[in-house]
């Protein structure tokens, strides 16, 4: 199983971005979670095969419609997979 945790920028809280992301994880089979940070972006944490993982990080680059997404970072994740996909 593949894991990744992204770091999402821009105008990303108060516009549905979180929940769009549990929506998009889970349509791919995907566990993990969504949630704010206090710099005003989004982590998110993505669990399961890979071309899944990659799907997410296009998605991420575009959101809902009404975010604006000024960069994804993407790093390795190695801790332990949770189960479903969650919204902190």
């Amino acid at each position: 199983m593949a894991a990744a945790r992204f770091l999402v920028s821009g105008r990303v809280q108060g516009v549905f971005y979180r929940a769009s992301a549990r929506e998009q994880a889970l349509t791919l089979g995907l566990s993990g979670y969504a949630k704010n940070l206090p710099d005003g972006g989004v982590e998110v944490l993505a669990c399961g095969s890979e071309s899944a993982i990659e799907a997410l990080e296009r998605w991420l680059w575009r959101g809902p419609t009404t975010a604006k997404v000024t960069e994804v970072r993407r790093e390795a994740w190695s801790g332990s997979a949770p189960k479903g996909f969650s919204i902190a």
